[in-house]
């Protein structure tokens, strides 16, 4: 297993190590030790999937009180996935990290409790795991803009495919500072 800097604090890039043959392939999506020793011990209590049509824009989306810390993958098709730290007092807040993420490529992207997350889907299907470290909580449920100008995050499209919700989402200058998570250095 190889964890990468994103380039963003604390969002990791991980890359399992694949055995194949022509039967197929085995490698390990996920293993406690191996990321402990990169600092990373996350405790999931939930596990989630979902499927989107090519153009789908899921985020950008995170929780707060009750943040959740994402580990994600997919296992079908190809998306970009996006980060982007928004705890006050973050000397980060504000930036972003992506990565593309496949069922060719099997990484996985860790991102930290309070951050928010999002993605687009780029192949005509894609079928996204979500391991996550706290329960959906629908009173803690919050986003921002896709398309927030002071985040000027480099999207791989121009119109996708929304929810009424995040088309509705505040730009984050517009969150009330009471609705992002603290930065705890």
């Amino acid at each position: 297993m190889k964890v990468i800097e994103s380039g963003l604090p604390g969002c990791l890039v991980i890359e399992p190590q694949v055995f194949g043959d022509a039967r197929g392939f085995f490698f390990e999506s996920f293993n406690h030790d191996k990321l402990a020793e990169h600092g990373l011990r996350p405790a999931f209590v939930q596990g989630n999937v979902s499927s989107s049509s090519q153009g789908v824009l899921r985020g950008l989306h995170y929780q707060w009180p009750r943040p959740q810390g994402k580990y994600v993958s997919v296992i079908e098709g190809e998306v970009w996935d996006v980060a982007v730290d928004i705890r006050r007092g973050s000397p980060h807040f504000g930036r972003w990290a992506a990565v593309h993420l496949s069922a060719e490529n099997k990484r996985h992207f860790w991102i930290p409790e309070g951050f928010a997350h999002g993605f687009v889907t780029l192949s005509e299907r894609a079928v996204f795991t979500y391991l996550c470290t706290a329960t959906y909580d629908r009173e803690a449920d919050a986003g921002i803009r896709w398309d927030d100008p002071d985040l000027a995050i480099d999207w791989p499209v121009g119109a996708p495919q929304l929810s009424e919700k995040d088309a509705r989402a505040p730009f984050l200058k517009d969150v009330a500072e009471e609705r992002l998570p603290l930065f705890v250095p």
